[in-house]
């Protein structure tokens, strides 16, 4: 990996983590940890990260959230409405589900207002704080890392919330999805997160509108045979759908 495309991935890790240790960046890209102090004084100069002792962590990191939850969910707004949509068709009264944190996921959640008996389990503060008041819906939160720029739980702590939890359903957000890499993530501290949900779950839907399809993030999950649904809107084009059939992959399109 080249020197830029390295310093690249370690700030898509720190757009999403919000800070990074020095010992686990060169571990992670097989590099020398003084690679790793290079790679980060030249984000600093950029104004890009603040370096601390042992690492970084992302410059302005307040505005990063207001990014994400903002302009980031205004990003394919249309095609992100029309799957959390499609999703409430496979939600019903007495389910007790999975809600991942993300902007897709997010819109599913502003969607469940008015729902009555039901169970959602997230790590997502701001799904939390959004279904928290809805007296028909029981909000479960696990515990976990908090991870700023995402309003997020994460971590070992936030996989072991799921250890023995059975669910129904869960709605899982992706960065990245295509038949080779399968699902992909920025942040490798959410994959066994990720993980833990699939396993507590019956169903797993994946939702990823259509400019995720043939992306990659640095982390990988696993091949797409994890998830039982893929839900995506209709800007998905022939070729893509053709090859989801052709291996035989359940795709739901919102329309």
């Amino acid at each position: 990996m080249l020197a830029n495309q390295r310093r690249e991935k370690i700030l898509e890790m720190l757009r999403e983590d919000g800070s990074a240790k020095v010992g686990d960046l060169a571990r992670i890209f097989k590099v020398t940890e003084v690679t790793i102090r290079q790679d980060l004084e030249k984000l600093e100069k950029e104004e890009m990260v603040i370096r601390e002792h042992g690492g970084a962590y992302l410059k302005n990191i307040g505005n990063h959230v207001n990014e994400f939850y903002v302009a980031h969910s205004e990003l394919q707004t249309a095609a992100k409405e029309k799957i959390a949509a499609k999703c409430l068709e496979f939600i019903e009264s007495g389910d007790t589900i999975i809600l991942d944190s993300g902007s897709t996921v997010t819109e599913i959640a502003r969607k469940l207002k008015g729902f009555r008996n039901l169970t959602v389990i997230t790590n997502a503060l701001n799904i939390a704080m959004m279904l928290g008041t809805e007296p028909g819906i029981e909000v479960v939160m696990t515990g976990g890392e908090f991870k700023p720029p995402t309003l997020s739980l994460t971590g070992q702590k936030a996989a072991d919330f799921f250890k023995g939890i059975n669910v129904s359903k869960l709605f899982l957000a992706t960065a990245g999805i295509s038949l080779k890499s399968g699902l992909t993530y920025p942040s490798l501290s959410d994959i066994i997160v990720k993980k833990a949900m699939i396993e507590a779950a019956e169903t797993t839907y994946l939702v990823a509108d259509s400019s995720k399809i043939g992306k990659n993030a640095f982390a990988s999950l696993g091949a797409l045979s994890l998830i039982n649904y893929i839900i995506t809107d209709d800007g998905i084009d022939d070729k893509d759908r053709k090859l989801f059939e052709e291996h035989e992959i359940e795709l739901i399109v919102a329309s």
